[in-house]
């Protein structure tokens, strides 16, 4: 596997917390990376799930797991296709490309099925619950999941998903569709318009710029690419494009038919995804909460203690109120 070096100077709260273990399974011919880590010394309350966003690895969400971990709970997280140290999709392994969403759907679908569902199940305790934590477009990932998998989480809470992408929502669906698809067809591998190669400046205003108003967690992530030439993404390419446009109206027809308990956390000053499209599909969703978060950017959960706090408090909320405090409707596996 990879080797992965921690930048220096990071502090420890976005280092590896102890324990923590990476692996990877084959699917398909492709090599998809995951990490774990469990309560020390206890039986886990809940398992959490974390879907990372568009170029996002596993290393950036230390700090995650050692609260939630803190908080007597499991945690793992997936590298999809394309990003993190999982296999990249074509030569030029900058190139964020897509094979579509629906296979991402299914790599989830597998670790749950073959490693998370395993380890979820105690002699004593019995089924240890499942909770989901996404964020952009591991929330669309996320959703779609739920839609087709209903049985397997209990909870969700997404940060900024991608239900639309900003911009792009202005004008009508059949439009940018078919643009996006002219786009894929003459050239699917090249990279959609304004994208480039990754380079050491492409988030050079850490806490502020359109990701984070925190300096320090905003410059986690370009800290861990610039130290780790294997965890490297540049731009995406035009059938990424296709594919993320196709998924986006994939969930907003499907929102409806999920059933768990949801809350959606809404960046107030959100440049990324877009709000209106958020607002307007949740508003199907007969369980879901939407969460707008004053002074917010796109990434909520790598924002100042004062925004992240809110959230977190909400997922731990929803948590307990969804898992901890009703044991007794826990179906089986």
């Amino acid at each position: 596997m990879i080797k992965i070096t921690p930048p220096q100077g990071l502090e420890e709260r976005f280092l590896e917390p102890p324990g923590f273990r990476w692996h990877s399974f084959k699917r398909e011919g492709r090599s998809i990376r995951f990490g774990s880590i469990f309560p020390k010394d206890s039986i886990p309350d809940a398992v959490v799930v974390c879907l990372p966003g568009l170029s996002e690895y596993g290393e950036k969400y230390y700090e995650i797991a050692r609260e939630l971990q803190s908080k007597n709970l499991a945690f793992w997280v997936i590298d999809w296709m394309g990003q993190g140290a999982s296999n990249r999709y074509l030569p030029n392994v900058f190139k964020r490309h897509s094979a579509g969403f629906e296979q991402d759907v299914e790599d989830l679908h597998y670790l749950v099925e073959e490693y998370i569902k395993h380890s979820s199940v105690h002699p004593d305790k019995g089924r240890i619950p499942l909770a989901m934590l996404a964020h952009s477009m591991g929330g669309n990932i996320g959703l779609r999941y739920l839609a087709k998998h209903p049985d397997m989480f209990e909870c969700a809470a997404f940060s900024a998903p991608m239900v639309g992408i900003d911009k792009i929502t202005d004008y009508p669906k059949p439009l940018m569709l078919g643009a996006a698809g002219v786009l894929n067809f003459f050239a699917p591998n090249s990279y959609a318009p304004q994208q480039k190669d990754w380079h050491n400046a492409m988030r050079p205003n850490a806490g502020n710029d359109e990701f984070s108003s925190d300096p320090v967690r905003g410059a986690v992530h370009e800290g861990w690419l610039r130290s780790n030439p294997a965890l490297q993404v540049g731009g995406v390419t035009n059938r990424w494009l296709y594919e993320a446009l196709k998924s986006c109206y994939a969930v907003q027809n499907s929102i409806s038919d999920i059933r768990q308990d949801i809350i959606v956390g809404m960046a107030e000053h959100e440049k990324i995804v877009s709000n209106r499209s958020i607002i307007k599909a949740f508003e199907t969703a007969k369980s879901a909460r939407i969460i707008l978060l004053e002074d917010a950017k796109h990434e909520i959960l790598m924002e100042t203690d004062k925004i992240r706090t809110i959230f977190m408090d909400e997922f731990m909320t929803l948590i307990d109120k969804t898992i901890i405090q009703k044991p007794e409707t826990l179906k089986p596996f």
